[in-house]
């Protein structure tokens, strides 16, 4: 008989994969904290946080765009590979690329925009309060 040693169950540390998440997507902890209604610093601490309640992890995923199984499954180098075969950087132009992990496919680009059309949304909702507090 072969003595084996125990094989250990890797824990999922789900604070770091919305971190890296959101790091790969070029987000910040602000903005994603202005999308959930969260604070920054809540983000912050989430983020150093192993273990994440299903209804804060569903809030995150949809702040960034993924699923809560992305963040489960997230594997970085699985990430970077699809990354680096899904973009040829010899194009001058802007590549769409999709990122597509454990069958969780995001597609930063897209992203990017339905994020800045919502920051130019509630841009536009402040300068409409100012102008009719101003007014008034």
């Amino acid at each position: 008989m072969i003595a084996t040693e125990p094989t250990e169950k890797k824990t999922i540390h789900l604070g770091r994969n919305v971190q890296r998440t959101r790091e790969i997507l070029g987000m910040k902890q602000l903005t994603l904290a202005d999308i959930t209604g969260m604070s920054q610093q809540n983000i912050s601490k989430l983020e150093q946080t192993e273990s994440i309640p299903d209804d804060t992890l569903e809030k995150l995923a949809k702040g960034l765009g993924v699923s809560v199984d992305f963040i489960k499954n997230f594997n970085e180098e699985k990430t970077i590979y699809n990354i680096q075969n899904n973009y040829d950087g010899a194009n001058s132009g802007v590549q769409n690329v999709s990122v597509s992990t454990n069958n969780c496919t995001f597609n930063p680009v897209e992203k990017m925009v339905e994020l800045y059309e919502s920051l130019l949304k509630s841009e536009r909702e402040k300068i409409a309060l100012l102008e009719r507090l101003l007014a008034k």
